[in-house]
């Protein structure tokens, strides 16, 4: 049976139907979705624990089976046979948008591959909900999924995204480690606007904007929970020039310290404080060059005619 035609069980077409599902509140699902599903042969959960309890709320008593990370190899061919067979197979995440940071890329595209039809049911997604209302902007933007757990890489990755930084970039993270990202926000990309938005459409929502600096301080306080979103503003259009720094840090570190210094200058600028501190080194070398070239002029003894 080609992948146009129709199975025999139903008026949906035969396929891999793609669909959102709500990000927390139940009601946040399109009247099409409920079709499919209701429709399918067979639906795929992340976790088929989690999706039993939105399916069960709307009477949906489809067959559902796992297909995650760890099963989807030995998984995705046995799909495939059942889409061969004229068969139609939905597939869920969670919460949101499948394939958004879930699994499911593979299986769309062995089922492409073999020329199944393949059909997207949109609705939400939490990079989308979480652009909508940040605040920022939203003409351009890049998705970058969840980050490295560790510092060192995280850090690496945010420096390897700042190409991409034309835009609002777009990341997931884990509750227990967003401080830890904002630090290594503020130290990559300065102190720049972020927005951090958690348990969307949940009763806990909370969206919150501000340097890293300031939302590092709220969440020490008030400990993160649940699903977390955060958006990192594009620096501004007029970066200040490397002789306005030399000449801010000059006078900063003037009265404060080093590091005092650095910290002032980033705020006021937006620039990170990496790339301020590499500065505030140079001016410091070039200070200890200049005196230690002064002292040696002093030193020298004076030729006198005779």
């Amino acid at each position: 049976m080609s992948a146009s035609q129709k199975s025999g069980s139903g008026p949906l077409d035969a396929g891999l139907y793609i669909v959102a599902t709500p990000l927390g509140h139940a009601r946040d699902i399109s009247l099409r979705a409920l079709d499919v599903l209701g429709a399918a042969d067979l639906i795929l959960c992340e976790d088929t624990r989690t999706s039993a309890k939105l399916l069960s709320l709307y009477g949906i008593q489809t067959q559902t089976a796992a297909y995650h990370e760890h099963n989807g190899a030995q998984t995705r061919l046995k799909i495939l046979a059942r889409l061969g067979n004229g068969e139609r197979v939905a597939l869920i995440s969670d919460a949101g948008t499948p394939l958004i940071s879930d699994p499911g890329m593979k299986l769309v595209r062995m089922a492409r591959d073999a020329g199944h039809n393949i059909v997207a049911i949109p609705g939400a997604s939490a990079p989308i909900a979480a652009l909508s209302i940040a605040g920022l902007p939203s003409d351009r933007f890049t998705f970058a999924g969840f980050l490295p757990p560790k510092s060192a890489a995280r850090q690496k990755a945010l420096e390897g995204l700042k190409g991409a930084r034309g835009g609002t970039l777009i990341v997931f993270e884990a509750a227990r480690r967003l401080t830890a990202l904002l630090h290594d926000i503020e130290a990559v990309y300065g102190a720049v606007d972020v927005c951090v938005a958690r348990e969307l459409t949940k009763k806990f929502e909370e969206v919150r904007r501000g340097t890293p600096d300031q939302l590092r301080a709220h969440f020490n306080d008030h400990k993160p929970r649940g699903e977390i979103t955060v958006l990192i503003a594009p620096p501004t259009e007029t970066a200040p020039e490397v002789e306005d720094i030399d000449a801010m840090l000059a006078d900063a570190m003037a009265t404060l310290s080093r590091r005092d210094a650095v910290q002032a200058v980033a705020d006021m600028t937006g620039q990170s404080r990496r790339e301020i501190y590499a500065r505030a080194l140079a001016l410091d070398t070039q200070k200890e060059e200049a005196e230690n070239a002064a002292s040696q002029t002093a030193a020298k003894p004076q030729n006198k005619d005779r």
